[in-house]
């Protein structure tokens, strides 16, 4: 999808997406909701169940909703976030149907992406993404000095070291975590969406490990390298990333 070719240039997290990802995208979004206008009114309850390449756009759509909403964030966009996403493009009218199963299976879908971004940051930047914490720093409650001398000593909280200022979670950590939610998915055994999450869920074990096996050779293996050696993904890895 184009849209997210166009998000894929980012480069931070936890930021807006530059204004260029925003006026290349704009073109897409329109066609998006004149689309989603003009087919809602057809896809009505059971009817919705006629036309199964709703849901493969559901799907892409989901791939590039979730990725945007992660890289601004860092976090994964809910399935109601995404209902609300799609009756704002649908206006005032019906609103095309967006299954729980469309919503897992774009979540899927955008590992892939998630991956690619992962990579070529670490190929551009030296370093894996991560965000900054979000978490404010809890002020010093101060006793009434009546009180103070009554009060047991109770030793200060340790000061946040370097690591947990500058933010603990990196892209790998949320993979992690999002790869253990889906693999927790159990769906009834001979339905299509059983046999979609069988597929997708191999390529997603796929994608987190490049992930960890980028990682590591930009560590360790990055270490035997002269001063100011980056991982270049064309050292056997191109293929394997544009494969997905």
């Amino acid at each position: 999808m184009d849209l997210v070719l166009t998000v894929s240039r980012v480069r931070n997290l936890r930021q807006p997406v530059p204004q260029f990802v925003n006026k290349s995208n704009s073109q897409y979004w329109t066609t998006i909701e004149t689309q989603f206008k003009a087919i809602a009114p057809d896809v009505q309850d059971l009817n919705a169940y006629r036309y199964p390449q709703l849901t493969w756009g559901n799907q892409e759509f989901m791939e590039a909703l979730s990725f945007q909403h992660y890289l601004e964030n860092q976090t994964l966009i809910s399935y109601d976030e995404s209902n609300a996403r799609v009756a704002s493009l649908c206006g005032d009218g019906p609103v095309v149907p967006l299954t729980p199963e469309d919503y897992v299976l774009g979540i899927f879908d955008m590992i892939g992406e998630l991956m690619r971004f992962s990579i070529t940051s670490m190929a551009t930047n030296g370093k894996l993404p991560a965000g900054r914490p979000s978490k404010p720093a809890t002020p010093k409650q101060e006793l009434p000095e009546g009180e103070a001398a009554d009060k047991m000593d109770v030793d200060e909280p340790a000061p946040a070291t370097a690591s947990e200022e500058e933010g603990s979670r990196n892209v790998l950590t949320d993979l992690r975590d999002i790869r253990l939610q889906l693999e927790m998915f159990e769906p009834t055994p001979g339905t299509r969406f059983y046999d979609d999450v069988e597929k997708k869920a191999k390529v997603m074990r796929e994608c987190v490990d490049k992930v960890e096996k980028a990682l590591y050779s930009l560590t360790v293996r990055g270490k035997e390298r002269p001063k100011g050696w980056r991982p270049d993904v064309q050292e056997g890895r191109r293929a394997e990333v544009e494969s997905y």
